[in-house]
């Protein structure tokens, strides 16, 4: 599937995205930690996520409920529009295990490094629908890593679960914060 990204699109999605602003702030740039900042996501990202929540393959209820009403053109337009604005990095320091984490890996552990799929910079990679990383919130990426972890996110060959599974909670939280200071 090819997602086109279009001034147009990113207009309607303005308007149709007002719904979204209170969990994911203003133009996706994050209201709460709990809810991932959308802002810069890469557009077949999104789409393919909208379309786990509508098709109920993502079960959040709140995301579901709101999923279930969207056109494919609807999905087209949000994704559009919050691709096209840029995230911004959260405050506070990047603990070196984090850092190593994210750029090296864990070899020890079968853990590759983040980087290899989602950049150096965590600017995630759009051809391969890899997500943007980021400037996320770190409370959010320790529930994304949890939630991949006990298999309630992700398909069950996923590598992202195998991944997840390997690493501790500390691990976690460490390239969390490291992935929410990167620029």
């Amino acid at each position: 599937m090819v997602t086109v990204v279009s001034a147009a699109s990113i207009q309607a999605g303005k308007k149709k995205a007002e719904v979204c602003a209170g969990c994911h702030g203003e133009g996706g740039k994050g209201a709460n930690p709990i809810f991932p900042k959308l802002a810069g996501q890469n557009a077949k990202y999104l789409s393919r996520q909208l379309r786990y929540f509508k098709d109920q393959v993502r079960n959040i209820p709140a995301m579901n409920a709101v999923a279930s009403t969207l056109s494919d053109e609807d999905i087209a337009d949000l994704s559009a529009y919050f691709s096209a604005h840029s995230p911004g990095p959260e405050e506070g320091e990047a603990p070196p295990e984090g850092v190593k984490i994210y750029l090296s890996g864990m070899a020890e552990k079968k853990v590759p490094a983040c980087s290899a799929c989602h950049g150096p910079q965590g600017q995630g990679n759009a051809p391969a629908g890899f997500p943007l990383l980021k400037g996320q919130y770190p409370a959010y990426t320790v529930k994304a890593l949890t939630d991949f972890a006990s298999g309630e996110r992700g398909e069950e060959k996923s590598p992202m679960r195998t991944i997840a599974q390997r690493m501790t909670e500390d691990e976690m939280k460490a390239v969390a914060a490291y992935i929410g200071s990167l620029k």
